[in-house]
């Protein structure tokens, strides 16, 4: 296994950038003001003589409250799961008290620590760590992660009783990979979470995982990163993307709220299924129907969890069912599930639809059974009539996963209605059980190969074959 580094220190010192300067990415949201960083991120370090896992984590402070109460706790188990421990410090800034305090803790872990003094570019290293030796932690390296000076020798000293992969063996070291290329590697079902702040994303995914992963707080807008979570169930694997919650455009405030919302439409574009999470208590608005359609519009499958649904009496429910009808009637495929995260409640059916869902949408048709399949709904219900002329599908095939695709080859198909389109998919979808899944219809008009003759056949400069002339 790889070694893995915790990257600890009090707010806004930059550990985020430091973060994303080892990783190479822009994993971490980034911005000039404490707090922003609240779960444990993880990734992997693509600087360095040694390959490693970093874990970027929440400011630490000693004496927490409310949410600094969690971030704290979410910061101890990094330090916990961790082999090396990378304490930040801010040079502009000086040793502080709270610097001191987090030297303690960590002293008292018992694993090895290297000191990093952020943010030194233009001044002097050595006047720069003069102060932090007080701290008792060894010799301090001044860095300036937001421009990469000072990253590649810090991670070196970090883990520099470890060597390479393979160095004693003289075996090639492993490629390092990405979270993203790890999963797809291993076939993991890329599940995003997403919905509005506060109906319970972040206690939907720490109850499927089975332990306090991520903070979960009654507070709306916990969540700010993006947070994949690998894990297996029954097994099969998964990662689960934890997304910040999307509120109306207008009132999206600031650049890391914007930031949170560029990271869950990603979130959306890479996943396999899209869990839209709901409050049972509240009207279904503007936003969660205009994310579905992000969902839709990317050919995911969607499952639609109505959360808090145990607390809600008897008399009311046929009502929400009734609301759900009608306000997401533009994805009748998309099943819903009526849970209670904190409870666990419809947890498990939710997770094995995941996993149905999942292998519908990468499902192989066989031609032939795509044909008889074709046929029949031919059969049943017959294209409409243009200008007086039917239009007539001859044949189809797969032409595409993730979403399923089909293409139908036949003539006038640019006038087939949308109706008859949706018609089509939804006996595709029973066919071939494509549960929760959009299926694209792609219509084709078959070209006459004796027009095609006609067109390209030289001319003379009358119209006629070349070499034969015309009859005064």
């Amino acid at each position: 296994m790889l070694p893995i580094v915790a990257i600890v220190g009090r707010p806004s010192v930059g550990k985020s950038t430091l973060f994303n300067a080892l990783t190479r990415t822009r994993a971490a949201i980034v911005a000039d003001m404490p707090g922003v960083t609240r779960d444990r991120q993880y990734g992997y370090a693509r600087i360095g003589r040694v390959p490693c896992v970093l874990i970027d984590t929440g400011g630490l402070v000693e004496n927490p409250t409310g949410l600094e109460a969690q971030i704290r706790l979410q910061t101890e188990r990094a330090i916990a799961e961790a082999d090396r421990l990378i304490l930040v410090t801010d040079a502009r800034a000086g040793l502080t008290t709270q610097d001191e305090f987090i030297a303690r803790e960590l002293r008292r872990s018992g694993k090895p620590v290297v000191l990093a003094v952020n943010k030194s570019e233009g001044q002097d290293s050595d006047l720069v760590a003069t102060d932090f030796h007080r701290l008792g932690l060894g010799a301090p390296l001044a860095i300036a992660a937001a421009h990469g000076e000072g990253c590649r020798e810090l991670i070196d000293t970090a883990l520099a009783d470890l060597g390479p992969p393979g160095e004693d063996s003289g075996a090639e070291a492993p490629a390092l990979a990405t979270p993203e290329s790890e999963a797809a590697g291993s076939e993991a079902i890329r599940v995003a979470i997403i919905g509005r702040p506060n109906v319970g994303k972040s206690t939907l995914v720490n109850r499927l995982l089975g332990e306090e992963r991520v903070i979960a707080s009654d507070a709306p807008g916990t969540t700010r990163d993006s947070i994949l979570v690998p894990f297996e169930r029954e097994g099969r694997r998964f990662l689960l993307v934890d997304t910040a919650g999307l509120r109306r455009r207008a009132q999206v405030a600031g650049a890391i709220e914007r930031a949170s919302v560029a990271r869950t439409l990603q979130a959306i574009a890479e996943a396999h299924v899209v869990i839209l999470v709901l409050d049972a208590h509240d009207s279904i608005g503007e936003q969660d129907a205009s994310v579905l359609g992000q969902a839709l519009e990317r050919g995911r499958v969607i499952l639609i969890a109505v959360n808090k649904w145990d607390h809600i009496p008897a008399t009311q429910r046929e009502e929400i069912h009734r609301q759900l009808s009608l306000k997401l009637n533009f994805v009748p495929f998309a099943p819903l599930h009526f849970i209670s995260a904190r409870h666990g409640t419809g947890v498990g059916e939710l997770a094995r639809d995941v996993v149905r869902g999942y292998e519908g949408s990468m499902r192989e048709m066989p031609t032939a059974e795509v044909m008889r399949t074709l046929e029949r709904a031919l059969q049943a219900h017959q294209p409409p009539l243009v200008h007086g002329r039917r239009i007539r599908l001859r044949y189809a095939h797969q032409g595409g996963r993730n979403p399923p695709r089909l293409i139908v080859h036949g003539n006038q198909t640019a006038a087939v209605p949308d109706a008859y389109r949706r018609y089509l998919a939804n006996v595709f979808r029973e066919r071939f059980d494509l549960y929760a899944t959009p299926v694209a219809i792609e219509f084709r008009t078959d070209v006459n190969p004796y027009d095609r003759e006609r067109r390209t056949r030289p001319r003379g400069a009358a119209g006629t074959m070349p070499g034969r002339r015309r009859r005064g």
